[in-house]
């Protein structure tokens, strides 16, 4: 049963999604319980998967019993066995969260949801597992045709940003293909292990930089990362808001996944071009960083102040690229597992204050702590880690990021760190101001209750969520050991 855990964790997600409209057309709630059942399992498989790494080492994962470079492998280290724990969880947590958005009077619609969530789950978690570059691509597809769906659920802004952004999805999937069709050319395999091996060898160069200049913008569109983040602004605003947490807090982290494993585990640092790409990317990344803090500096609506943050916020992730030492790399990670709770944190609450009162408008929120204990006090939380105040996530990945920088004597990086920082103070205290010390606001509740201030199921991932996120900068030592277990192997 535990050689087949790494397939069980993708497939039960990919079942219950493709069961779950027959289940609810026979049963009203019977196709989203299967989901969520089958979405904990995946959770508590991931568990028991990264104990199995921790102790074990790297699992290869041949499906089918095809062996690798003929078959597709998946391919188990420390690095995406955490990130299989944090995104499954917050996969989840997002679907009970979704059980208090939609129509009840259409089940058949608030299944098909459910079922496209589920869909969104499998191609984050097989883009995370896969060591086969053309299974990368099947699994990205799933994942974007997913969340088309989902945004487009969000009303008629949602269609539109959908569209605009399947438009520029459908670029980015082309450039991913042309890229992949030209290492495949001169290698002849579509294993990433294998690709490296024989790339190594030399003599593929000019093939190299050629794929190199499709993949980074490929990335570059399904991260957001500047200046290629045009479609996330409108598509983080007006997504269906169910599954709005995994769409901002996880849905950009893989393909950022993807292009570490590229440009460090199949390029490696010894190919030639891989500094001036690294240059590159870190002034996309100080560009997104700024530009990103301060668009959200002047947005009066919370969930475009967090979409133009997330743009900032990527870039922290690709500047541990950028950078490179396994310090810095192993800050980025850190920061990308802490901000899937960060942002999808903020979101919750953001869906929680727009289940209660029916607004977004932080000009509305005025001391609404005094209704919302709980949801004030993870927005809190989340906004201080996001600024990178200590003891909580955001600080200690930016901490790693900061001493990554100072080793390569990049000061340039830690002023920018430092001033983005700023910035975020700005908008996210402004925000804090407004729940707790401005004038009350006279809203009318849309949900009361004497007993809680929201649902059970609106109130857990708002808590588990808080808890991570002070979990993590609790523990940040342990998590960054298991980390490095994979990327002291591939740093500069």
């Amino acid at each position: 049963m535990t050689e087949n855990i790494p397939v069980l964790i993708i497939l039960l997600p990919l079942c219950s999604a493709l069961l779950c409209l027959a289940l609810t057309a026979a049963g009203k709630n019977l196709g989203i319980i299967f989901v969520k059942i089958s979405c904990l399992a995946s959770f508590m498989l991931s568990c028991i998967q990264l104990q199995m790494v921790v102790t074990g080492g790297t699992i290869h994962y041949a499906i089918g019993n095809y062996a690798a470079p003929f078959g597709i492998e998946l391919v188990i280290d420390s690095l995406n066995a955490v990130l299989l724990v944090c995104f499954s969880l917050i996969g989840f947590l997002t679907l009970i969260f979704a059980d208090n958005f939609g129509d009840r009077k259409r089940p058949m619609l608030v299944g098909g949801a459910c079922a496209e969530t589920a869909l969104l789950i499998t191609g984050l978690l097989g883009m995370t597992s896969t060591g086969d570059v053309f299974n990368l691509y099947v699994f990205l597809e799933i994942t974007s045709l997913s969340a088309y769906c989902l945004i487009s659920l969000g009303g008629s802004r949602g269609v539109v940003s959908a569209f605009r952004y399947m438009l520029v999805g459908t670029i980015a999937a082309t450039f991913y293909l042309l890229g992949i069709g030209v290492l495949y050319a001169v290698t002849g395999t579509l294993n990433m292990g294998d690709m490296k091996e024989i790339l190594s060898q030399g003599g593929h160069d000019d093939a190299m930089l050629t794929a190199m200049c499709f993949l980074i913008p490929a990335f570059g569109i399904k991260m957001a990362l500047f200046p290629f983040h045009g479609w996330q602004p409108s598509a983080y605003t007006h997504a269906e808001p169910g599954s709005r947490p995994l769409i901002t807090g996880v849905m950009g982290k893989v393909p950022a996944i993807a292009m570490f494993r590229f440009i460090y585990c199949i390029y490696g640092t010894d190919f030639r071009f891989v500094r001036i790409a690294l240059i590159i990317l870190g002034v996309f990344s100080v560009a997104g960083m700024l530009y990103g803090s301060l668009m959200a500096m002047g947005q009066t609506d919370l969930r475009k102040v967090l979409a133009y943050s997330s743009v900032a916020q990527m870039g922290y992730i690709s500047l541990g690229f950028a950078i490179g030492t396994p310090i810095a790399l192993a800050g980025a990670f850190l920061h990308m597992i802490g901000h899937a709770f960060m942002k999808g944190g903020l979101f919750f609450c953001t869906g929680a204050i727009r289940y209660k009162y029916g607004t977004t408008d932080i000009n509305d929120f005025g001391r609404i702590y005094k209704q919302m204990p709980l949801t004030c006090g993870l927005l809190t939380v989340a906004a201080l880690s996001m600024i990178g105040i200590p003891p909580t996530a955001g600080f200690f990945s930016k901490w790693y990021l900061a001493l990554g920088a100072a080793g390569q004597q990049d000061w340039i990086y830690i002023a920018v760190l430092v001033i983005s920082s700023l910035l975020n103070a700005v908008y996210f205290f402004r925000l804090i101001e407004k729940v707790f010390i401005r004038q009350s606001s006279e809203l009318k509740m849309r949900w009361k209750s004497e007993a809680l201030e929201l649902p059970v199921s609106v109130i857990l991932p708002i808590v588990v969520c808080f808890v991570a996120i002070l979990g993590i900068g609790l523990f940040n030592v342990r998590i960054v050991d298991i980390l490095l277990m994979t990327l002291e192997g591939v740093g500069l």
